[in-house]
């Protein structure tokens, strides 16, 4: 069984990979996190390269079998969760929520709402808590 997280160095990627690690560790499942960067400058990506190092460094302590992937090909982040969840044959997506607002959702458009209606699995929507900060 696998799990795809969507991760991001914020509160929702934060709150998304917090449990889908838990999911993975207790039910023995294999855990790819991606990361998807539309654009970013050299130095954006060597500060997203150290965050993501650090994230499989907690991983492999834990003892969870995963893999990391960061993409940077000016995609959409829902459209690269997507083709890795179907190209690994996911079991489940996790992704983190934010609040925003109703003209914020009807002006940017929203990759969790492209997530949920075009994911070949289930996905799992978490919002972020006051430890993820």
């Amino acid at each position: 069984m696998t799990i795809v997280v969507g991760y991001v160095p914020k509160p929702e990627g934060r709150a998304a990979l917090r449990r889908a690690a838990e999911d993975a560790q207790s039910r023995r499942e294999r855990l790819v996190v991606v990361s998807s960067v539309r654009d970013a400058s050299a130095d954006g990506l060597a500060d997203y390269e150290r965050e993501l190092s650090a994230v499989g460094a907690a991983l492999q302590q834990a003892g969870i079998d995963y893999e990391v992937r960061q993409l940077v090909r000016g995609q959409d982040a829902s459209e690269d969760l997507i083709a890795i969840a179907e190209e690994v044959q996911a079991d489940v997506i996790v992704i983190g929520l934010r609040r925003r607002t109703p003209v914020g959702k009807l002006i940017l458009g929203s990759n969790a709402q492209r997530i949920l209606l075009d994911a070949p699995c289930p996905v799992l929507a978490v919002k972020a808590g006051e430890d993820d900060r």
